[in-house]
């Protein structure tokens, strides 16, 4: 399926029309439904009783999650419940977020409340991408939940990735094992996760103002992968990027290095204990 760079373009532009330097979860899904990167069924309610009916209709267990351009950590905001179970709960949900985000800025644009599908099972990882100042964009993956702040267990490539890029970055963490299956677990996915990795990649690659993309956690199962919540702060205005040379550049010239035609050696001596003579003889004596 092919990207959809319209709606992405789409989008960014209404964030930047609107000055801000993030998305919201709701436009963060879009991008991914445009990327073909895999997210729950969501809605945005407006109301408790609106919240109550997006759950209803998508089935019980779910998550809420405020909506606000303002709230990127909507945990230490209390804007995230999981495992609701009811109508009833979700509603209270609903007033408990809303008051959490007022508490916790005020002057914060509360625009709604992220009805989500919960799900569950699976091995939690990170897929994400940064920019660095000297590298341009990488992408990024490692074990996800809190694992990925305890344990900092991540590998980066540079960006756009290959699926062949993609599958090494799953075996090169510490914690490869887990993802293969142990003690009886089932290994996940490692085909559905690479899509996942390269298609955050070539969305970075195309679009360099998108600064920080986070999609944590992924639940990785056997029969798939899908992002269960999406962190995307952009910059327009970024640092022009370095130059980077191609892969064919750089390979030409380390082989002028690594297999010469020929080598000229400065300072070779015919005069036995001179130092110019010692290096001449072990260069030819290997």
């Amino acid at each position: 399926m092919a990207n959809n760079k319209t709606e992405v373009r789409r989008i960014l532009d209404k964030v930047k029309a609107e000055g801000r330097t993030s998305l919201t979860a709701p436009e963060g899904k879009l991008v991914c439904d445009a990327y073909g990167i895999p997210v729950p069924k969501e809605g945005v309610a407006t109301s408790a009783a609106d919240a109550a009916k997006l759950a209803t209709g998508m089935g019980f267990p779910v998550v809420l999650k405020i909506v606000s351009p303002e709230i990127l950590h909507k945990t230490e905001a209390g804007g995230v419940l999981v495992g609701v179970k009811s109508a009833d709960e979700v509603q209270k949900g609903f007033d408990t977020i809303m008051a959490n985000a007022k508490k916790y800025n005020a002057k914060a644009n509360l625009l709604g409340v992220q009805v989500q599908q919960m799900l569950s099972g699976g091995q939690e990882v990170i897929v994400g991408a940064v920019t660095d100042p000297s590298f341009g964009k990488l992408v990024a993956f490692g074990l996800g939940g809190v694992l990925v702040e305890v344990l900092k267990d991540i590998t980066f490539r540079l960006a756009p990735a290959t699926r062949e890029d993609a599958l090494s970055m799953q075996d090169g963490i510490a914690a490869a094992a887990i993802l293969k299956g142990v003690r009886g677990a089932d290994p996940i996915d490692r085909e559905a996760l690479a899509r996942i990795i390269e298609n955050v990649s070539l969305l970075v690659s195309d679009f360099p103002e998108i600064a920080e993309m986070d999609l944590n956690p992924v639940f990785a199962t056997k029969n798939g992968a899908t992002a269960a919540d999406v962190r995307i702060v952009v910059d327009f205005n970024p640092v022009p990027p370095r130059y980077r040379p191609s892969h064919d550049d750089i390979v030409r010239d380390m082989n002028r290095i690594m297999k010469p035609d020929a080598v000229a050696v400065i300072g070779a001596s015919s005069e036995d204990g001179k130092i110019g003579n010692s290096v001449m003889k072990n260069l030819i004596n290997g």
